[in-house]
């Protein structure tokens, strides 16, 4: 079984090829000392797991860097690192670097320089490859990627294990996105959650499946029923979702088989939610008054209030464009802390904070300077350069987080506004509907 991991080596690819070829991981007699196996002693001429691909392993960094002055790519990703892994007690080490050896050559071919070594100083057998990113060929850089992971790299490292009778790792369901898995996984909102919520809503009320469509629409959704999968846009949003990738109970057929159970059957097989318990307080003595929160703190509470999907009391819900950013919650709160511990209410306030934090940055960057110059005349000031650079890293992470505020503070305020806007058009339809009825 190979699992296979890469990783883009942006500086210093010296220092990664020199980890790669250590020989204290590659030479097999050494390694063996190494993992305290005391019963076996290695032959002296154990060979050592290394192996250059269109270069020498011992001049492979010059060779790397020949080709990048020939091509006049000497920046942006200088290579790749590749760790590509075996299950224990899975190969044996000749077994593994062959293997890692034939992975490689398939996946670079006669293009780029690579140097293959297999450690053995876990339990688990592993190679490591590191690869030029500008091809000797025509000097064309390596582009990593999704596709290029999951079809060439991916693709390649399974057709080698096929073919040495090595297990292949199958994938059970479709990969998601990082960012989404990750959301998930410590229960923070998604936009593909907040989807799933509104079918499930549908799904609960709808009498059959074009009830259910025409619920979905007047959520605000557009429904696409043409072409292979069932899909829908949110409002304001510009791709569409396909169903089917919410999860195995969203397929088309999986609807339509809960839409063919009875609905009062349905909803009884909700999952139970008990009501929430309020703690009451009895009070003797009289609440001082509190204070109105205004400015840029109103707007954070409001908006962080809309985005964990509350609303004022009797009140349409809340619309997608405010709930798809549910996924932003921690970065407005974090936001909001910081408004409040610097007590910023106005743009002019926030404006001078931005301006402070700069002449702060400055000063510290002009401080720091003359602690290196001390520094180079032979004086320790390793103390207070530790407290300058503590000091530059609060100020510039202050500063980011401000302007941060500046940035999303009128995207805010009008989705805000549009919110409110639209509460009130319901509002006025619903007292002129009943005044009509009297």
């Amino acid at each position: 079984m190979a699992y296979d991991k890469i990783i883009p080596i942006r500086r210093r690819l010296d220092h990664c090829l020199a980890y790669a070829a250590n020989e204290q991981k590659t030479d097999l007699a050494a390694a063996l000392h190494y993992i305290g196996n005391e019963r076996k002693t290695a032959p002296p001429h154990a060979d050592r797991l290394r192996t250059g691909i269109n270069c020498t392993v011992e001049t492979a960094y010059a060779e790397m860097q020949a080709t990048k002055r020939r091509w006049d790519k000497c920046g942006g990703i200088l290579g790749y690192h590749i760790i590509h892994s075996y299950a224990p007690g899975e190969v044996t080490p000749q077994e593994a670097h062959a293997a890692g050896v034939e992975f490689a050559r398939r996946l670079l071919g006669e293009r780029y320089e690579a140097v293959v070594a297999t450690h053995l100083d876990r339990e688990h057998l592993h190679c490591h490859i590191v690869f030029n990113s500008v091809s000797l060929v025509d000097g064309s850089k390596y582009r990593s990627d999704f596709k290029s992971y999951f079809g060439t790299l991916r693709g390649t490292s399974n057709v080698v294990s096929r073919e040495r009778g090595l297990f292949v790792i199958e994938p059970e369901h479709e990969g998601r996105h990082y960012a989404e898995w990750d959301a998930e996984k410590h229960s923070r909102p998604t936009v593909r959650g907040a989807v799933r919520a509104d079918v499930d809503a549908a799904l609960l009320r709808a009498r059959s499946f074009s009830d259910f469509l025409i619920r979905l629409r007047a959520q605000g959704y557009e429904v696409r029923t043409q072409g292979k999968y069932l899909a829908v846009k949110p409002s304001g949003s510009s791709r569409y979702v396909r169903l089917k990738s919410l999860g195995e109970d969203y397929t088309e057929a999986a609807i339509r088989a809960r839409l063919a159970v009875p609905r009062a059957e349905r909803q009884r097989l909700q999952p139970y939610k008990p009501p929430r318990k309020v703690k009451r307080y009895r009070v003797h003595a009289p609440m001082p008054p509190r204070k109105r929160v205004k400015g840029f703190h109103a707007l954070y509470l409001y908006y962080i209030y809309l985005l964990r999907g509350k609303t004022p009391k009797r009140s349409r819900p809340v619309p997608f464009t405010i709930r798809q950013e549910a996924a932003k919650l921690r970065r407005y709160q974090r936001q909001f802390r910081f408004l409040r511990e610097n007590r910023i209410e106005t743009v002019q306030e926030l404006s001078m904070l931005h301006d402070a934090l700069q002449a702060q940055i400055d000063a510290l960057t002009e401080r720091r300077k003359g602690l290196y110059e001390w520094k180079r005349r032979g004086m320790d000031v390793t103390q207070e350069l530790s407290t300058a650079n503590e000091h530059l890293r609060q100020a510039r992470r202050s500063l980011n987080l401000c302007q941060s505020i500046e940035t999303d503070i009128p995207r805010l305020q009008t989705q805000t506004q549009q919110y409110r806007e639209q509460r009130a058009k319901k509002e006025a339809e619903k007292r002129k509907y009943k005044q009509q009825e009297r």
